[in-house]
């Protein structure tokens, strides 16, 4: 097992948002989080990363516990987080935000990344605030592979693309999925979730309510009805 969370807390202040929450990736898997609008899903993420601190629970990753370690050295350990605001640096260009994530011992280098995201090699010399939302989200995940991650956890990637750039970044998260990055998604789009996933969690109210195999979730509309909603695409 690569990564083992085991009853978690966490709190904003005084506000108890995640109540005992376990979940495990294995070596290579694909694993979504999914849950309505304030289910608890990012800060999730965010205390697997380090970036919110847990309150009790256990995070083990490969083998060796990870929970109250500062974000850069859970990064260094090679599991990357790309937030939902996606956090390139808008003065820099599309290049050089790649080479700030760079480590020299990751099998992910420059060329690589342009292979996967030929847009970003297109726009090499581009600032980040003259990209589009879809190739800030691709400059995101490249610079998370530049530093070598062996987990990566993406919050709401595809969030108010276009479809033909949702499949554009669907393609390029399968590539890295045969790469053998196992891969954590949050995610509103199911058709996205259920076209990577190997399994899937659903979170209501700081706890894990469910987890399903692939083609199980697929075919499950009352738990979809029930913990999702009406709406969710």
């Amino acid at each position: 097992m690569m990564l083992d969370v085991r009853d978690i807390h966490a709190y904003y202040g005084k506000s108890h948002i995640l109540q005992g929450v376990s979940l495990q990736v294995n070596e290579g898997e694909t694993v979504t989080l999914l849950g309505r609008n304030g289910a608890g899903k990012s800060t999730t993420l965010k205390t697997i990363a380090g970036v919110v601190a847990p309150r009790g629970g256990a995070i083990d990753f490969s083998g060796r516990t990870v929970s109250g370690q500062a974000a850069h050295r859970i990064a260094a350990a090679g599991l990357c987080f790309v937030p939902e605001h996606r956090g390139i640096f808008r003065l820099l260009s599309v290049e050089e935000n790649l080479r700030l994530g760079a480590r020299k011992d990751s099998p992910w280098q420059l060329d690589d990344i342009y292979r996967i995201f030929p847009r970003l090699k297109e726009r090499r010399k581009n600032g980040g605030a003259q990209l589009s939302g879809g190739e800030q989200q691709m400059l995101a995940i490249g610079r998370a592979l530049m530093n070598h991650p062996r987990l990566l956890m993406l919050d709401e990637p595809v969030e108010g693309l276009a479809p033909v750039i949702v499949e554009e970044i669907v393609e390029q998260l399968r590539q890295i999925r045969k790469a053998g990055v196992a891969i954590v998604l949050v995610e509103q789009n199911l058709e996205v979730c259920t076209q990577l996933a190997d399994r899937h969690y659903i979170i209501e109210q700081g706890v894990i309510v469910y987890t399903g195999r692939n083609a199980e979730f697929a075919a499950d509309h009352t738990v979809k009805d029930r913990y999702l909603g009406v709406g969710v695409v």
